[in-house]
């Protein structure tokens, strides 16, 4: 990342996500699965130390669920939604 561009964070599709738990199993440090087997991400700036990772976990989700945002990003127009505890809501 570079001085000019905004820290990313990771969010899930939770309509495109099926649960197969790769993002987890990549990136346990920002991914945890829910009782269903689910991402719940954080939804906090990724350090730079793991956008390598978050790329790789990106890459490996087999229904493109989950992807980068800037931080800023409205999350209600977009539909993506975070609750409290963290977890995305359509």
């Amino acid at each position: 990342m570079n001085d000019h561009e905004e820290p990313r964070r990771l969010v899930v599709d939770p309509v495109a996500c099926d649960a197969y738990g790769f993002c987890a199993e990549l990136l346990p440090e920002r991914v945890q699965l829910d009782e269903w087997g689910y991402p719940v991400v954080d939804g906090a700036p990724l350090p730079a130390g793991l956008l390598s990772r978050a790329r790789t976990a990106i890459r490996a989700c087999p229904r493109r669920a989950l992807l980068f945002r800037p931080p800023s990003e409205d999350r209600v127009r977009t539909g993506w939604v975070e609750t409290p505890g963290g977890r995305s809501a359509g």
